[in-house]
């Protein structure tokens, strides 16, 4: 694999870490900025629209860029929110911070799957974009615990420097291995990248997209209170527990790829189906927490296993236009997110129970599921046409 895909890899590493860090240290930067948990919570609210609406626009309006000029300039504004995100002496300017870093999410991962498959033969494809999207699965395992440690220890704003300085080295990585392709930017316009959009088969991908990730993180939303209030572990538990579900996230998209290459569509319908089992028998056994440690690295390795195959499919339904269409994919799954985790906290809410979130989730799995039968009929009917 071209050493470009791990400079790739290493950016999505501190994308990830950037997006999950403030969840650990909500009660830190509700203290720093004396503004109340709810307002610091608006945080992560923030970011997530800033991934799902600025990364398109930006991908849109920076068509006539090349790719890795693209890339660079997305690093630098993920350099620049994270160092305001540091010395923020304002609520405001953290929020602007962290908007800008999430535009370089949205953009980011979309166009580097695009480069990385490109680099490697059209039999590796999806493998190249699950290496990418290691990054953002280790990012789990590693960025988020330690710069949670780090804010805790030495100041909330420090992990900001940390994961500006990830941004720097990421931005010397690329720009040194990454190639630049001189004639890749012509043709490439608005109207060409959007022709894309007329495909159905493109927006059947998209819905794959948005409710794979969607069940996953409907059941991940309430995971802490699930497994400490249900389960019966102390919170002193959920570190390690984190990690073990971290770990599932990396060998499921890793796993993902090296299957999605052959068989894109059985991948999807595996993950879904394990999916669908795994929540399922977490939603009856929530109370063991012995059962709760096995399933933990399964949730995570069947949502994250669909991964290379829906960005592989969306970039090949999008033909010759793969840029916008990539940077969209990154929005749907976060939209995808949203509404599960939406939908999660209703039935919380709601009163029935931790667990009701593990239906939601099952249930979208499900529908996923149906969804990626409807694709692949109708991509099998366009082929017959052909």
């Amino acid at each position: 694999m071209p050493l470009a895909v791990i400079a790739l890899m290493a950016a999505a590493f501190g994308i990830g870490t950037a997006e999950f860090i403030i969840l650990g240290l909500l009660p830190e930067v509700s203290t720093g900025m004396d503004v109340s948990i709810t307002t610091a919570g608006m945080l992560v609210t923030g970011y997530a629209l800033g991934v799902v609406f600025g990364g398109p626009v930006f991908t849109a309006a920076a068509l006539r860029i090349s790719r890795k000029n693209m890339l660079l300039t997305l690093l630098v504004m993920f350099i620049v929110g994270n160092v305001l995100s540091a010395v923020a002496p304002a609520y405001w300017v953290l929020m602007l911070g962290r908007i800008l870093a999430a535009v370089c999410h949205g953009a980011f991962l979309g166009i580097a799957s695009v480069v990385a498959a490109d680099m490697v033969p059209q039999d590796k494809r999806s493998r190249a974009i699950s290496l990418v999207f290691t990054g953002l699965t280790l990012a789990n395992i590693f960025g988020t615990p330690l710069g949670t440690w780090m804010g805790q220890s030495l100041g909330w704003r420090a992990p900001f420097w940390g994961i500006g300085l990830i941004g720097v080295i990421s931005f010397v990585g690329v720009a040194a291995l990454v190639p630049s392709t001189t004639n890749e930017a012509q043709g490439r316009t608005l109207h060409t990248e959007i022709s894309a959009f007329r495909s159905g088969r493109f927006w059947l991908a998209f819905a794959i997209a948005g409710l794979s990730m969607g069940s996953l993180f409907a059941a991940f939303s309430y995971i802490t209170p699930l497994l400490t209030d249900v389960a019966g572990f102390d919170s002193g538990w959920m570190t390690g527990l984190l990690m073990i579900f971290g770990v599932g996230l990396v060998i499921g998209n890793l796993l993902g790829g090296r299957f999605a290459d052959k068989y894109q569509v059985g991948t999807l319908l595996v993950a879904q189906a394990l999916m669908v089992v795994v929540l399922l028998v977490f939603a009856l056994t929530a109370q063991l927490p012995v059962i709760a440690v096995i399933l933990l690295p399964l949730m995570g390795g069947a949502g994250f296993g669909t991964v290379p195959s829906f960005m592989s499919r969306v970039i090949d339904s999008a033909g010759e236009a793969p840029t916008l269409a990539a940077a969209m994919a990154s929005s749907a799954a976060n939209g995808g997110i949203a509404v599960g985790s939406f939908l999660s906290g209703l039935t919380v809410e709601a009163g029935w129970g931790y667990t009701s979130a593990l239906i939601v989730g099952a249930g979208m799995a499900a529908l996923a599921i149906v969804v990626t039968v409807v694709s692949a009929k109708t991509e099998r009917r366009a082929l017959v046409a052909a």
